[in-house]
């Protein structure tokens, strides 16, 4: 089969070469991949991989053998995945890591909602309820960004998007934001949920908009610079506010099954921002790189 693994040795960082097929081991399905999605971190982060590891995690396709165990998907089974070495021909996951979806959906829009999808909505489930609360989203033109908007909205809150520019702001309105603002001086009022992905003096004053009792949850840092909270700025009188990672992507299977099923309602736009084939990844990775992509890479294995 055919499959795109990392090569450090190369320009790029990666290169389509030919491989084994791959075995599924118990409690595992083996998938024929039509599409994949690309996250802006994977290919900023191209270097934590070994050499001919196989890339990416997102993909959608149909389950060409099921888990010998009988537990998952059968064979044929449309479905939507997440784990490592998901682009290739022929990929393996964990049964609790697929989810079977409705064949009137189009594969192709659900492939690029299992690592953006999964960080907005467990990140937002983890806020308690947003039912009038004023949710603050940073970067919020990104695949994180954009599935976070429309989730906040649906949970009832007052969402403020954040972007870098005034073009990156196209369309969020329509997606649900209340606001959409340029950088955070702008933003007066306090809010209670922060959705913080660039890091650095955005997350430092994000943290000064947390209103008593609000959470910051921290989950990217685009800009690769450090934050430094200025002395006395993790007090304030009222009710603790918290700052929180997010990493958790365990047993994705029934959350990716929620997030595809918003989709067939028509109650979630997945964030494709660029659409091509996957032998054209250097293309795609240099927009991703230049910040041209307003939302997912999506590559269809053709």
């Amino acid at each position: 089969m055919q499959a795109i693994v990392a090569a450090p040795d190369t320009h790029a960082g990666f290169r389509v070469t030919g491989l084994p097929d791959p075995t599924p081991g118990p409690g595992q399905v083996l998938v024929e991949v039509r599409h994949v999605g690309v996250n802006a971190g994977e290919i900023r982060h191209l270097d934590v991989w070994p050499a001919g590891a196989v890339l990416g995690h997102d993909a959608a396709g149909h389950v060409v053998r099921g888990a010998i165990d009988g537990s998952g998907p059968r064979e044929g089974d449309p479905v939507v995945a997440f784990g490592p070495g998901a682009w290739a021909r022929l990929a393996v996951f964990d049964v609790d890591s697929v989810a079977v979806v409705s064949a009137a959906v189009d594969l192709a829009e659900l492939a690029v909602l299992p690592t953006v999808g999964l960080t907005a909505l467990r990140t937002l489930r983890t806020s308690g309820p947003l039912l009038g609360r004023r949710v603050l989203i940073t970067g919020a033109s990104g695949g994180v960004g954009r599935v976070a908007v429309q989730l906040a909205r649906l949970g009832g809150a007052y969402v403020v998007a954040v972007v870098g520019s005034p073009a990156r702001g196209a369309g969020l309105t329509d997606l649900g934001a209340d606001e959409v603002v340029v950088g955070l001086d702008a933003i007066i009022d306090p809010v209670d949920v922060v959705l913080e992905t660039v890091g650095g003096a955005h997350l430092v004053a994000a943290w000064g908009l947390l209103a008593p009792g609000g959470v910051l949850h921290s989950i990217g840092w685009a800009s690769g610079e450090p934050a430094v909270l200025p002395v006395n700025s993790t007090f304030r009188p009222g009710a603790a506010r918290t700052l929180r990672s997010f990493g958790d992507a365990t047993a994705p299977g029934s959350d990716l099954g929620l997030l595809a099923d918003l989709v067939a309602r028509g109650a979630l736009r997945a964030p494709i921002g660029w659409r091509g084939s996957w032998q054209r990844l250097d293309e795609a990775a240099d927009a991703l790189r230049e910040r041209r992509v307003a939302g997912k890479v999506l590559l269809d294995l053709d």
